[in-house]
């Protein structure tokens, strides 16, 4: 495709403009004109051309420290890096923002954009949620820092969305070991999630798993584990019916009962006939 006259024109013109804007903003970071560069800063910041706000920013904060006040600034700084994405840097600027001043008008403000870098450096579901506890931890630290504050809903909104990744990672390992057929573990990590996600609304469906993993478990058991297991069934099942009725697992899940309540019969008359 051919190149018209007017579009070499257009090419130059934008080429000379880009060279003209970066030979200025090389003069600006050699000028010792610092209340430009403080204008100029703040102009790039307000413009989100962060790349451009940070260099003059960081020396404006060396050179004015102990001269002149730089809170605004320093305020500015992790805001550069959290516009640029880069949560972890942000994270650490804002921190060191409210240890440096912890009267400042702005620290409520840091302190929420604190937590939601913990927030924006939380995994998909399907990774490890470390990070996901340490951004509701943070989320927490806010709100209780800051009870009357206009954030606190969407604190309660995002720290919803956190649990809820955590239970699907913490149910998809449970169900993992089922699938396994590791039904200790299985049950260990299913009563866990109805302890720490006593809302979830995947409560029939890890009871369900629970019942069926204390029978596999207890069919599987060595004979003297086995009263004990069959037991854990048995109890796991009526708690299981008191709260639902007229579930469509509950004919699988008496028929479990039944077999569960003929194995600790059999127990109870084998002890029996070993006592003669």
């Amino acid at each position: 495709m051919k190149i018209s006259g007017l579009q070499v024109l257009i090419l130059a013109l934008i080429t000379c403009m880009m060279s003209a804007c970066s030979d200025g903003y090389q003069k600006l970071l050699k000028s010792s004109d610092y209340e430009l560069k403080e204008e100029r800063a703040k102009a790039y910041y307000n413009d989100g051309d962060y790349i451009k706000a940070i260099p003059l920013i960081e020396e404006l904060i060396q050179v004015y420290r102990g001269v002149k006040d730089v809170e605004e600034l320093y305020f500015y700084y992790p805001h550069c890096y959290y516009g640029q994405g880069n949560y972890q840097f942000a994270s650490y600027y804002f921190q060191t923002f409210i240890d440096t001043y912890p009267k400042s008008k702005y620290v409520e403000d840091a302190r929420f954009m604190l937590a939601i870098c913990s927030y924006k450096m939380s995994p998909i579901w399907s990774l490890d949620q470390v990070s996901s506890q340490r951004a509701i931890e943070a989320l927490q630290l806010f709100a209780n820092a800051h009870p009357n504050s206009d954030k606190i809903p969407e604190c309660n909104e995002l720290i919803d969305e956190l649990r809820a990744k955590m239970e699907k990672k913490a149910l998809e390992a449970a169900e993992l070991y089922y699938d396994m057929r590791d039904y200790r573990a299985a049950n260990v990590a299913f009563n866990n999630i109805l302890n720490d996600y006593p809302d979830t609304d995947k409560d029939e469906w890890v009871r369900y798993l629970i019942i069926k993993s204390h029978y596999n478990y207890a069919k599987n058991s060595i004979s003297r584990k086995q009263e004990e297991r069959f037991e854990e069934t048995v109890t796991a099942y009526e708690e299981y019916i008191s709260k639902y009725t007229e579930s469509e697992n509950l004919r699988e899940l008496e028929d479990i009962y039944v077999n569960s309540m003929e194995e600790l019969q059999k127990i109870k008359e084998k002890k029996s006939k070993d006592k003669l």
